[in-house]
């Protein structure tokens, strides 16, 4: 299947060529600078911001779940208060970052 596509695609595609065609590609952006340019802390620091975010989240849906079941008025109560902190700590964690300007592009 996969050579059949290979063959395919010299079959059926483009056949001019020029040199922006050959040229790579990356992200958008005309690769005019040194393949080792240094990228800038901030996107570093969002990257880790929103792994961090992300992982939290990932947590959610498991916890969601499991306390599915919760029918007394007690255990929903609980629950209740189990993702207020949750989502407490996420806010109290955003605001840092947001006071640390790690969102900050200027």
């Amino acid at each position: 299947m996969a050579v059949g596509m290979l063959v395919a695609g010299q079959l059926v595609g483009p056949k001019r060529s020029n040199s922006a065609k050959s040229m790579p590609y990356e992200s958008g952006m005309d690769p005019l600078h040194d393949t080792r340019r240094r990228f800038d802390f901030r996107f570093h620091a969002v990257a880790v911001v929103f792994l961090v975010f992300d992982v939290e989240l990932l947590f959610l849906y498991p916890w969601a779940v499991a306390n599915k079941s919760a029918t007394r008025t007690f255990d929903q109560g609980l629950v209740f208060v189990e993702i207020l902190v949750f989502v407490g700590l996420l806010a109290v964690g955003f605001v840092y970052a947001w006071r640390r300007r790690v969102f900050r592009w200027h």
